[in-house]
């Protein structure tokens, strides 16, 4: 791998309704990992259907943050996603931030696109910053929570998932957590799908992951991580709807000021974190190679 293809990208990934008006932390740490007063941050509105006044919150915020290269990329067909001037501009772009809307849409509109391709090579070869917030943040990894039910018990079937952008692997990421109470919704995720890891990102909350590095929690809230790996469950037996059981499901809750570096080479990893979270930093964190 070249010296070029070390450079570290970040993620961050925004639980929704993340301040935009007063101190902005989570657009505040954004815009420092993309450049500060020199970053060039392009604003992917493709999950939302009121693109125009999505644009404008968000131009307003970043222009208060003293950004002057901002600019929006409205996503309204897959022509869009291919065209020439809009892989232009992400691959000149030092930040790029997806919208809140529909997931769904999202990735109807980008997902396996040009732009969709320009966003990759710019987080593991430029080391540029991607950020996403409610759905933009839902489209981040591989398999993404597409449509469900927040009861209150997990139940089998009630949820779907489908093709994410794939900036994680191995986990699902479900936002607006706390506030809309769904930790039910992602242990039924995890029940039918144990090798995903479900990452919870409360309102007003953001999960920065420094690829290869570490991870910090910026916000109000927390994160918190549900790993079923290890759980004994019946619900391969049990009729749709119903509720499985779920024993040994391990669950770790990283409020806002939490950070979490790899241990160097040659350290003892006991020493520096709980082996179980040095599991999940390894996941999050790894450089996937450009498929």
């Amino acid at each position: 791998m070249s010296e070029r293809q070390h450079k570290n990208g970040h993620l961050v990934i925004i639980g929704g309704h993340e301040d935009r008006k007063r101190e902005m932390e989570i657009l505040k740490r954004f815009v420092e990992l993309s450049g500060g007063a020199d970053a060039n941050i392009v604003v992917i509105t493709a999950a939302s259907t009121i693109a125009d006044e999505m644009w404008s919150i968000y131009d307003e915020a970043f222009g208060s943050l003293g950004v002057e290269r901002r600019s929006h990329l409205e996503v309204t067909s897959r022509q869009d996603a291919n065209s020439e001037d809009f892989v232009r501009q992400v691959d000149e772009a030092t930040g790029i931030f997806m919208t809140g809307g529909d997931q769904k849409r999202l990735l109807a509109l980008i997902g396996g696109s040009a732009l969709d391709a320009a966003m990759h090579v710019a987080l593991k070869v430029r080391g540029a910053t991607i950020g996403g917030t409610s759905a933009g943040a839902s489209a981040m990894s591989g398999h993404m929570l597409a449509q469900g039910r927040a009861e209150i018990l997990p139940e089998k079937g009630s949820v779907s998932l489908g093709a994410g952008l794939g900036f994680l692997h191995r986990v699902v990421v479900d936002q607006h957590f706390s506030e809309r109470q769904r930790l039910s919704r992602l242990l039924s995720v995890v029940a039918q799908n144990p090798y995903l890891q479900g990452i919870g990102i409360d309102e007003d909350t953001a999960l920065v992951i420094d690829i290869g590095e570490g991870i910090e929690v910026l916000g109000q809230g927390a994160v918190t991580i549900v790993d079923g790996r290890t759980m004994i469950t019946n619900v391969a037996d049990i009729k749709d709807r119903d509720t499985p059981e779920l024993i040994d499901v391990r669950l770790h809750l990283l409020p806002a000021g939490s950070s979490y570096r790899l241990p160097a080479a040659g350290s003892d990893p006991a020493k520096s974190l709980p082996l179980p979270l040095l599991d999940f930093l390894e996941n999050v964190t790894k450089r996937n190679p450009l498929s």
